[in-house]
Order: structure tokens, then sequence, then C-alpha cells
């Protein structure tokens, strides 16, 4: 019987022992591990954090081996939360753990609460912590052993459920500190192991928020080795994100703008780190950028920039971009008073910029990245300019911006395709179409443009000319080349242009300066470098030129270029390459300018009253206008002058800019000389009635010597009133008019001028001008000399005819004065405005001698001893003898009267024209011994 019950006693001992340690087990599991966590979990966070936790209730199953806590909340030193959740439920599978692995089934955390701090010296806020909490003797690490390498731990994750999560993060790194609040923050991942698994990965799923701001992160995922695969999407990260991160490469203030990235990715680890991206794509909406924080507003928006087809392979070292849209750009650049433009400050400004440390950088290993752009598109864009380095402020609005490229790649060297069209705000469109090369630089661009309003430039024009552009278009069409592979840079343009309904005026002034309604150059052929232009024609339909001289004598046209500071001592002057052979930096030919209905109106204020004159319907052509010998132009020219005057000009042009003699003429018929009334009040004192003015100008000019000679012939000049003037002549001015004066009332004069065209005191018209005031005076203080011509013809000088000799005592012309008289008639018939005045004269000694040896010999007819006539004669100058009172006056006025019969009756001198003056007794003695008796002229 004993042998029967013992095995039953060790089976129910066996039993209640194993029920023991059940319980104990169940006891432990259930009450004590909850109890000791409770209570170890704050205490340790305090320890090795120094942080301040509550831990709600911890729930334990032994036997599921499951693991559930309540709310967590632990606050760091300063008493601020630094991390919590609601929920936290772990459950392990126990047959992994058989098999040496620790595996947990399933690990869920709801609403949990992360504070993840970037301090200012860019530690984190848990390392801080812990190494507060947990401070290490200096030589500690000397006395560790290294840690050995092995495997990792093999850990398995059924799946991972992170839910309503929301992670603060804190950054301090800036002056200003910024928060951001990711919520709600949601993980799940799936069968995920530690170690090697063949054809088994595990899947994940991140979906976490910041306000609007959305990322989605889901794949596959293996630990051992390191590989994963998915993708990722980052949805509207709005401006304010972007600009703290941002920040320290950013030199621009950020105002508005979301981007969104979405990506597939293969990533490795291994021996051989693979990365690797697909699907790219980038989205930037409504972008808004300021060059600085002071801007009032955003210089820079976008409506939308997309990039497709983005792909990146480390391994391969290759980065490709598809098709890059940008839609509704705008963006406004502004160069301020100094000259920098507001985008460019930022990298600018002083400080670090490397210096020589820096200027040779180390090449990257291996080779270098490929990379590729499939092209650029920009719809509906918009760039301003604005300026304020001219006097007058440009804006310059390109609106309607269109661009697209063909592929961009690292090969520099392979061509780019583009296509450039915008329309200017102010008027006009403009296009280019090509390829550019970007290294070495080329560039091919058909260029485009037409209606461009003028007026938009004019700031940049009145830096060089002093212009006010009231209205006028350019267009333009050609090719343009540059090749920037040697330097100089090389290129050449080829086209036409034209400028349309140009109208400019002097900054301030109402009246016009130049106008025209068309220039038209065709064909332009310029080369950069050397700098050399060609133009074939060059057509000017209607130009208009109005030329003013003001009061002060300045002219209008004096007044477009702006003064400029004074040259450098160190260069050549100008010409002074060409007038040693050599070629000028600049080249150009004109092979044909044509003129068609100009017109040139010239006013003088200096005068009173004002002088203006008009230059109209000028035709003709220009040939051959160089700066390069040997060339050899001409100029073809005609028009009318006042609207009655025929205008022609005519002549060659040697090269301009060197010592070749330029041949040239000009004559003009019919003009009316009262258009030129106020100069002859200046010079003449007197106005201009009536008459004509003939021009026959021959001017050669040789650099900048003039050699001229000015044949002016003036048909029925008629002096008008009187005009006061400081400037006029002091001389007989009706006078000198009358002797240059012929019969047919036409005066003819030569005047030959020479001066330097380079002398700012040199005037052709001032100097042609003066030459025939002084022929006036000159001939009006020797008034015979002036009809040295006719005297001439007669054998006489012009001085003789001013004068005729008698035999003393007598009205007996001597021998050849009778031609003498003869010669003066005929020039008082040639100028019938002058007026001969005749005083009969005698010379008393040597006249009264004669008449006292006619008396004696009474008149011949008895012979006369030299005894008694020697006495008589000493009586006589004795005063002791005399002759009859009368006898010397009856001669002086018989010669008188002998003159003017001779001239009225012998050679038909009207008599209007001979006077008769009281007779004198002051006549002189000429070298034979006659008597003199002088003439004297006056005009009508």
């Amino acid at each position: 019987m004993a042998r029967s019950r013992q095995p039953s006693h060790k089976s129910r001992n066996l039993l209640v022992a194993l029920l023991a340690v059940l319980v104990l087990y169940a006891l432990a599991g259930f009450l004590l591990l909850p109890w000791w966590l409770e209570r170890t979990l704050p205490d340790q966070l305090e320890q090795r954090m120094g942080w301040q936790a509550e831990v709600g209730d911890i729930r334990t199953n032994p036997f599921t081996l499951t693991v559930e806590a309540g709310a967590l909340s632990a606050a760091d030193s300063g008493g601020e939360q630094v991390l919590g959740f609601d929920r936290l439920l772990v459950d392990l599978n126990f047959f992994q753990l058989v098999r040496g692995i620790v595996g947990f089934e399933k690990i869920a955390l709801e609403e949990p609460f992360i504070r993840l701090d970037l301090l200012e010296d860019y530690n984190i806020n848990f390392a801080r912590d812990w190494q507060r909490a947990n401070p290490e003797p200096a030589d500690a690490a000397k006395s560790q052993p290294e840690a050995e390498a092995g495997d990792p731990p093999r850990l398995y994750f059924g799946g991972i459920d992170v839910n309503g999560g929301e992670l603060l993060f804190r950054d301090f790194t800036q002056p200003q500190m910024a928060e951001f609040r990711i919520t709600p923050l949601d993980l799940t991942l799936n069968d995920l192991a530690t170690w090697r698994r063949e054809g088994e990965d595990s899947d994940y799923s991140l979906q976490a928020a910041l306000g609007s701001q959305v990322i989605e992160w889901q794949g596959d995922l293996s630990v051992a080795p390191l590989y994963s695969t998915g993708s990722v999407r980052i949805s509207a990260v709005d401006h304010q994100t972007l600009a703290h991160f941002l920040a320290p490469w950013l030199p621009y203030d950020l105002r508005g703008g979301s981007v969104s990235l979405s990506s597939d990715y293969a990533i490795q680890a291994g021996e051989v780190f693979r990365l690797e991206t697909s699907n790219g794509e980038l989205t930037l909406k409504d972008l808004a950028v300021a060059p600085s924080p002071e801007a009032e507003e955003a210089r820079l928006s976008n409506g939308a920039l997309t990039v497709d087809g983005i792909t990146f392979d480390l391994n391969a070292r290759e980065f490709r971009v598809g098709q890059v849209a940008l839609e509704d750009l705008d963006v406004a650049l502004a160069r301020g008073p100094e000259g920098q433009i507001d985008w460019l400050t930022p990298f600018t400004e002083e400080g670090d910029t490397g210096g020589a440390d820096t200027a040779e950088e180390t090449p990257s290993e291996g080779e270098p990245f490929r990379w590729s752009l499939a092209g650029v598109s920009v719809a509906n864009g918009r760039v301003l300019w604005q300026d304020r380095v001219p006097e007058t402020e440009a804006e310059i609005e390109l609106a309607s911006l269109a661009l697209s490229t063909g592929r961009i790649s690292h090969q520099l060297d392979e061509p780019v395709t583009y296509e450039l069209k915008g329309t200017l705000a102010s008027g006009g469109q403009l296009s280019l179409t090509g390829q550019v090369t970007p290294a070495p630089f080329t560039l091919e661009a058909a260029i485009a443009g037409s209606g461009v309003t003028l007026a938009a430039f004019e700031p940049y024009l009145r830096e060089g000319a002093n212009l006010a552009v009231t209205s006028g278009t350019l267009s333009v069409d050609g090719n343009l080349d540059l090749d920037g592979q040697q330097d100089p840079l090389t290129g050449t343009f080829s086209g036409t242009a034209e400028v349309a309904g140009l109208d400019l005026k002097l900054p301030g002034t109402p009246e016009p300066l130049m106008a025209w309604q068309t220039l038209r150059l065709a064909p332009i052929e310029y080369n950069v470098h050397p700098a050399r232009l060609e133009i074939g024609t060059v057509t000017l339909v209607e130009p208009f030129f109005n030329l003013v001289r003001n009061a002060d004598s300045v002219h209008n046209v004096e007044r477009i270029a702006r003064k400029s500071g004074p040259k450098s001592d160190g260069g050549p002057a100008d010409g002074a390459s060409q007038a040693s052979g050599e070629e000028p930096e600049f080249i150009f030919r004109i092979s044909e300018l044509l003129l068609e209905d100009g017109e040139l109106a010239y006013t003088d204020r200096t005068l009173q009253p004002a002088f203006t004159t008009r230059f109209e319907s000028l035709s003709g052509t220009v040939t051959g206008l160089s700066n390069i010998s040997p060339q050899q132009g001409k100029v073809s020219m005609r028009g009318r002058v006042g609207g009655v005057a025929d205008l022609d000009f005519q002549g060659t042009i040697g090269t301009l800019g060197t010592e070749d003699v330029s041949d040239l003429k000009l004559l003009i018929d019919n003009l009316s000389l009262p258009v030129l009334s106020p100069y002859f009040g200046r010079y003449l004192g007197y106005g201009v009635d009536s008459g004509q003015l003939d021009l026959n100008l021959d001017y050669e000019v040789a650099g900048t010597r003039i050699d001229a000679s000015n044949l002016v012939v003036m048909d029925q000049l008629e002096l008008g009133s009187a005009v006061p003037s400081d400037q006029a002549v002091n001389a007989p001015v009706k006078l000198g008019l009358a002797l240059l004066r012929d019969r047919k009332g036409v005066i003819e004069v030569d005047l030959p001028i020479s001066g330097d065209l380079a002398n700012p005191d040199f005037s052709v018209g001032k100097v042609v001008m003066r030459a025939f005031v002084n022929l006036l005076a000159k001939v009006a203080a020797s008034p015979f000399s002036m009809l040295g011509s006719i005297a001439e013809l007669a054998g006489l000088s012009g001085e003789e005819l001013g004068k005729v000799a008698f035999e003393p005592g007598s009205v007996r012309l001597a021998e050849g004065e009778a031609e003498k008289l003869a010669a003066l008639a005929d020039a008082l018939l040639e100028r019938p405005d002058l007026l001969l005045n005749i005083r009969g004269s005698v010379a008393p000694e040597t006249d009264g001698l004669a008449l006292l040896r006619e008396e004696l010999t009474n008149g011949g007819a008895k012979t006369l001893s030299d005894e008694t006539w020697q006495a008589a004669r000493e009586a006589y100058l004795a005063g002791e003898r005399s002759l009859a009172p009368e006898a010397l006056s009856n001669l002086a006025s018989a010669r008188g009267v002998a003159i003017r019969k001779l001239l009225r009756e012998t050679h038909g001198v009207p008599a209007d024209q001979l006077f008769l003056l009281d007779p004198a007794r002051t006549a002189e003695l000429g070298s034979s011994g006659n008597v003199v008796v002088a003439f004297t002229l006056d005009v009508r």
C-alpha cells in the first residue's frame, strides 16, 4: 500500500509548488512590478535626467507579457514639461524570447509630447540634462576599455504605433527664439527586425503636421543591412518656417510663400553607401521676398514655381531636373545713388570675403557631379528696374515676360537654346532668340524690338547729354554674336535700326531742339573688338534742327554736352593717333547718307530785333564718310533759305579726323536781304529796307584749318533807318556801299578768310561779317581806291582819280589829265549813287605868279625880259605888287566850272551827280609844278 501512495504525494507536492510559483509570479507581475515601476520610473528620470516626473497607473500582465502605463508627465529643472504621454502599451512576444529574440508584438503610444530644444551652443536639451545629471570624471574616458564591435542585439517589432503625438521644437540659436509645434504626429511601423531576413522588409508610415504644413513618409525598411525605399512628401511649408531655418544662409527677408516637395527614394548602408531619389517634384507658391527687413514691401514674388523630374544618384554622382516652370514672376531691382543694386548689397557689405586663404579650393575627391536641367520656362513675368544713379530717377518695366530655354547641363561647352519675349510698360516689344554657351562663353541672339519708347531711357541719355525726350520710338532687327573664348571679348552685330517720331528738347525749355520723322540705318555691321562700325545707308526723313544763339551768346547746342572733369594728362589728345598715321581705336564708315525734306531754323537773340531764318526742303546725299584713310566722300545737297532763296551745297569730304582736305562749295541765290537787317544794324548802324543776296562760298578744310573764299553779291541793297549800336563801324557806310555798287545796283565782293576751327573764338559767320564791315570802312576812308579797277583800265591808279592837275594860272588841264577825267566819268556812270564834289582851287603863289606874268606880257603879245620879270616877281612875293582882287577867285571858280562842264558835256555824267563847292585857295602843287585840284565823293 505504501509503495502505491508515494508517487501521488510527489505529484501533489510538485503541483502545489507549481501553483505557489504561479501565484507568486502572478502577484509579482500584477501587483509588485507595477508598484515598483510607478516608484522607480520617476526616481530614475530625476537621477538620470534631473527631471521631475509623475506617472499614472501602470498595469502589467505577466502572462501576456504586456505593460500598459497611464499618463506620464516630466518637467525639467526649470519646471517646463519636457516629456509626456497619455498611454503606453508594450506587448512582448514570448515565443520570440525563447528563440533569443527580444520581440515586441506591439508598441502603442498615444498622445505623446516631446519638447526638443536646440540651444544657443547647438546642443540639445536632452543631452544637456543628461550631462548635468551624470557628470563624468576627466579621466573616465581613458580608464574605460574600448567597446568591442559586435552584431547588434536581435530585436523584433511587430508593430509600432504612435497616435496623436505632439513635438514642440524650440530654436534658441538665433536672436529671437522660435518654436514649432508639430501635431498630430502619427507613426506606423510594421514587421521590423534588426537582423537580415531574406525577402522580408518592414513597412512604415509617418504623418506629421505643423499647422497646415504636412509631412508624409512611407515605405519599406530593413535594418540589417540598413536599406529603405519609399516616398516622402512635405506639403505647404510656409515662409515663416523656411525663413527661420534658412536665416543663416538667406540674406533676404522672406515674407510669403509655401513649398511642397515630394520624392521617391532608396537608401542603403553598408560597405558602400547608396542614395537615390526619383520622381521628385517641387512646388513654390506665392513667394514674397524683400531685399532687407527695412524694405517697405516685397520686391520679388511669383504665382507658382514647379520643378518636375528631380532625380539624384549619389553613387553615380548625377543630379537631373526636369522642366522648371515659373509663372507670374514679379521682381523689382533698384540701384541706389551710390550705384549699389539692392539685391546685391548683402554680398558686398564689409566682412570676411575669404581673402587669400580661400583663393584656392581643395579639389573634391572623385569625379565631379553631373547635372542637367531639361529647361526653364517663365510665363507672364514682370521685371521692374529702378535706378537712382541718374540725376532723374529711371524706371523701366518689362512686362508679359516669357522665357524658355533648352536643356542645360554640367557640360558647359554645350549650347543652350533660349527664347525671350517681353513688353515694355512704357511702350514697345522686345525679343531675343538664339543659343548661349556658358563656358567658354559664346552668344548667338536674334534681336527684334519694335516701338520701344525712348522717353523711358531719358535719364540715361541725360547722363551724357542735356536732352529731354518728348517722343520717339526705336525699332531694331538683327543678329548679335559674342565670343568670349579669348580675352578680349569679340563679337559682331548685323542688322537694321530705326528711330521714328523723335522729338528732343533742352530740359526746362518749351521750344523744340531736334526732331525727325524717321532715321533708318540699314544695314548695320558692328564689330566689338577691334571696335568698328559700318553702316550702309542712313536715311533721315524730315529732320528739323532748331539752332538758337541766346542773349548770352551761348548757342543752345552748346548746352547739350554735360560738363565733365579735366582730361587725363596720360593719354594722347584726340586725333593724335591718326595724325601719326595710326588707326583710331574706333573705326566707322557710312556708305551713304540720304536726307529728305530737312529743315534748319536759326535764331540769334543777341540782336535787337532777333534774327531768324530757315533752311527748308533740304534734300541730298552724303557718301563715303569714314575716319580711315584713304577716303574721299562727296556731298550734294539742295534746298531753300527763307522760303525764297535757292541753296546748293556740293563738295568732297576727306577722311574725318585727319588732315585730309575737304573742298566744299555753297551757293545761295536770291536771299532776301531784309532778313539780315539785324546784322546790318549791329555792324553798320543801319537796317536793310530791300535787296537780294547771292553767296558763292568756296571752303577748303584740312583738319581744323579752314581757308575760304566768300563771294558776296548784293543786288539793289537799300539801307533802312539808322539803328543805334555800339558795335557799328565808325565810317560813312552809305558812301562805302555806293562805291561798291555798280550802275545796275549790284555790289560784288570777295571776302577771303582763314582760321582754326578748333579755336573757340573763331566763327565763320562772324569773320565774314567782320571782313565785309572792314572793307566798307576801308573803302569809305579811301573812296577813290575803290575805283581802281576803272582807273587801271586807263593806266591809272585808284588814288589818281581823286584829283586833276591844271597848268599854273590857267584853266587848261595838264598833259594827260583829260584821260583821268574820262576814267572818273566812267566810274561815276557805273555808280549812280555817287556824288562828285568839285571844289575849284588855286595855289596863290604859283597861280598868282602865272597870272602876273600873263598880265605883264598882255597874254603873250609882248616880250618880257628876264630882268623885268625877276623884278616883278620879287615885288609880288614881297607884297609890293598885286593882282586884281578877284583874279585868283575867278581862276579857282573857272577851274571848277571847267571840270564840271567837261564831265557833264563831254562824258555825259548826269548833272545830279556833279556839285560845285565854294572855291578855295588851298590847292597843292604836283611833282611837275602843276596845280592839283582834289575831288571828294559823297552818296545820295
